[in-house]
């Protein structure tokens, strides 16, 4: 899908055919719109970096454009990782910007919303920082759904004795891996446009992109002290799933020991022999009493053992 937006005295609205100073969003295009992007200036080689699902953030510039590679978080519940990251490519050429990125994400919704006032498509090099800032704060965001998420199978991990939970810890573990791969790239890539000077033309681009250093910074401490806690609690939940099925499993054997207690006073007294008491009318009610006494010792034994 491929739109195109310019910012007017109404706001930022939707265009049929480029112009000046329009900001041309591509998610998964098509040939056809590929053919659209390279005939308004964009190499080929660019788009499919920002189609490659291996591609990490970089930064290529030229006299005539700028190219930057960021990587972005996505949110894909249905997916095996639920959390993972993916390249957009950002092309700053002549009075136009371009985003090619293959899948769709919230930070393009962010921007298009009105969320930030002073973003104006003709200002390219203010509206990839404003890119910049939505994807730290989109880590951000996702981070804290990770936390919530993992807090609610750690409650379920308290009583469980299968291994679903801890499979389900592991996916946002990899997830974590991804994330802190892609922050750290991020990273890279902005530290490397901060000494290009290419946003020193005005003090507001100057103190932005601190704001996006600071908040990137912050996705990766918290990604890093997330993925820690999460390794440790694996280990420890691993541990009680072992220990909570050892419990199952004295409880199962306790149990089968007092029910055999009846059955060992009846296959006794149930021998083709002479055996005390057998002539006694009260024979029946002896074997009962002792079925009963031997089961109170072994339960009292299992439950004083806190086998139960």
């Amino acid at each position: 899908m491929l739109t195109i937006y310019k910012t007017t005295e109404k706001g930022l609205e939707k265009l049929e055919a480029m112009t000046n100073g329009a900001w041309v969003n591509a998610v998964d295009p098509t040939p056809e719109e590929i053919e659209k992007l390279v005939n308004w200036g964009m190499d080929m080689d660019y788009i499919n970096y920002s189609l490659d699902q291996d591609e990490m953030a970089r930064m290529e510039r030229d006299e005539d454009y700028t190219f930057i590679l960021l990587r972005i978080p996505l949110h894909q519940p249905e997916s095996d990782i639920p959390y993972n990251t993916a390249p957009l490519g950002i092309m700053i050429l002549g009075n136009k910007i371009i985003t090619v990125c293959r899948y769709e994400s919230d930070i393009f919704i962010a921007l298009t919303n009105g969320k930030h006032r002073y973003l104006k498509t003709g200002k390219r090099y203010r509206m990839a920082l404003y890119i910049f800032l939505e994807t730290a704060s989109r880590y951000l965001n996702l981070l804290r759904e990770i936390n919530r998420a993992t807090e609610v199978v750690e409650d379920q991990l308290q009583k469980s004795t299968r291994n679903r939970e801890v499979l389900e810890l592991l996916k946002y573990q990899k997830s974590l891996t991804y994330f802190a791969t892609a922050l750290r790239s991020n990273e890279v890539m902005m530290e490397r446009v901060q000494k290009t000077q290419l946003f020193n033309y005005y003090e507001e681009d100057q103190d932005l992109l601190e704001d996006v250093l600071t908040e990137n910074q912050q996705a990766i401490q918290m990604t890093s002290i997330n993925a820690e806690i999460l390794s440790s609690m694996m280990d420890a939940f691993a541990s009680i799933i072992s220990n909570n099925l050892n419990g199952v499993m004295k409880a199962l054997a306790a149990l089968t020991i007092i029910l055999n207690m009846p059955a060992i006073v009846a296959s006794f007294y149930g021998m083709n022999v002479t055996l005390p008491g057998a002539e006694s009318p009260f024979a029946f009610l002896m074997t009962i009493g002792l079925s009963l006494i031997l089961t109170t010792v072994a339960t009292y034994i299992f439950y004083k053992r806190d086998w139960f």
